[in-house]
C-alpha cells in the first residue's frame, strides 16, 4: 500500500505540488486583502465613491498606520479608516480633560473658576502640558471615566499613573467627542459647547497645522492637535479638527503613528485634510 501511494504520488507529483501551492495562494490573498480600506457612505450622489478614491489616493504613497474619522451633518457623510485602532493619544486627549472639566461643572452646576479658565485656555490653545496634568490631576480618573460614559466613549481608556498622553483613543471615540461639542446635545451645555470651540479656535499659529490643511476661507477652524516619539512606532502625529460656516459642518479626526519624524506625519494628515475639504467643498 505505501508503494501504491508513493508510486501514484510520483505519477501525480505535478499536481501534488499545485494542490499544495494553491491553497497557500489562497490564504495569502485574504491576508493581503485583511489591509483596511477607506469606507465612506453619503446621502449626496457621488461624494461617497469620491471620497473612498481621493482619501486612498492621499495615503497610497505615505508610510504610517494611519486611522481617518469623517463626518459632515450637511450631507450626512461618514467616512472611516481603521475606525477602531488605538492609538496613544497625546495632546488630543487635552479636548477631552476640558469636555470632562465642564461636564462636572455643569452637573455641580457651578462656572470655572478664574484658575481653571486659565489653565483651560494654556492646555487647549497653547497644548501646555503642565496646565493639563494639573486639571488631570484635579479631576481624577473617576470623573474622567465618567464623562467617556457619559459622552459614550468606550473604546477610550484613560492613561495610568497620570500620564494623560497615553490614554488610549480611537477614531470612532474622537468622532463622537467632536459630534458633541459641534451640536446639541444633553452631556455637555451650550456654553461649554461654545467654549471648547472658542478656544480651538484661538490655538496658536505653530500648531494649526494637520485637518485644517485645505479648508476653504468661508469656514470657522477649530482644531487640537497631538504629537509624540516614543521607542515603538515612531513618532504619534494626530490631528482633530472641526469645521463650520458657508453652508458647512463637518469634523475629522486623523490619528498615526510609526512616522519616521513629526513632520512626516504632519504631511500625510494634511494630504489627507486637503482631499476631504476639497471634495466637500
Amino acid at each position: 500500500m505505501t508503494h501504491h501511494i508513493s508510486r501514484r504520488g510520483r505519477v501525480l507529483g505535478v499536481g501534488l505540488a499545485a494542490g499544495i501551492l494553491i491553497p497557500c495562494v489562497a490564504a495569502a490573498t485574504p491576508a493581503a486583502a485583511a489591509t483596511p480600506t477607506v469606507s465612506c457612505t453619503s446621502a449626496k450622489a457621488g461624494l461617497a465613491d469620491k471620497l473612498k478614491k481621493d482619501i486612498t489616493a492621499a495615503l497610497a504613497s505615505r508610510k504610517g498606520t494611519v486611522a481617518v474619522g469623517l463626518y459632515d451633518r450637511t450631507t450626512s457623510t461618514t467616512c472611516t479608516l481603521r475606525a477602531t485602532t488605538a492609538y496613544d493619544s497625546a495632546s488630543t486627549v487635552k479636548v477631552t480633560v476640558l469636555a470632562t472639566l465642564l461636564w462636572d461643572a455643569k452637573k455641580h452646576n457651578r462656572t470655572l473658576t478664574t484658575r481653571e479658565s486659565t489653565l483651560a485656555k494654556a492646555m487647549i490653545t497653547k497644548s501646555d502640558n503642565s496646565a493639563t496634568s494639573t486639571l488631570w490631576k484635579q479631576l481624577g480618573l473617576t470623573k474622567i471615566k465618567g464623562f467617556l460614559t457619559a459622552a459614550g466613549m468606550t473604546q477610550t481608556k484613560p492613561g495610568a499613573n497620570n500620564y494623560w498622553g497615553l490614554t488610549q483613543e480611537t477614531v470612532t471615540d474622537e468622532q463622537k467627542l467632536l459630534k458633541l461639542v459641534t451640536a446639541k446635545n444633553t452631556v455637555l451645555s451650550d456654553n461649554s459647547r461654545a467654549y471648547i470651540l472658542k478656544l480651538m479656535n484661538q490655538v496658536i499659529a505653530g500648531q494649526r497645522w494637520g485637518t485644517p490643511y485645505g479648508a476653504p476661507s468661508t469656514v470657522t477652524v477649530h482644531v487640537k492637535n497631538g504629537w509624540l516619539q516614543r521607542s515603538t512606532h515612531g513618532w504619534r502625529v494626530h490631528s482633530l479638527g472641526t469645521f463650520n460656516g458657508g453652508g458647512h459642518d463637518y469634523m475629522m479626526s486623523v490619528l498615526t503613528q510609526d512616522n519616521s519624524t513629526m513632520s512626516y506625519g504632519i504631511t500625510t494628515i494634511q494630504g489627507v485634510a486637503k482631499a476631504i475639504h476639497k471634495d466637500l467643498a
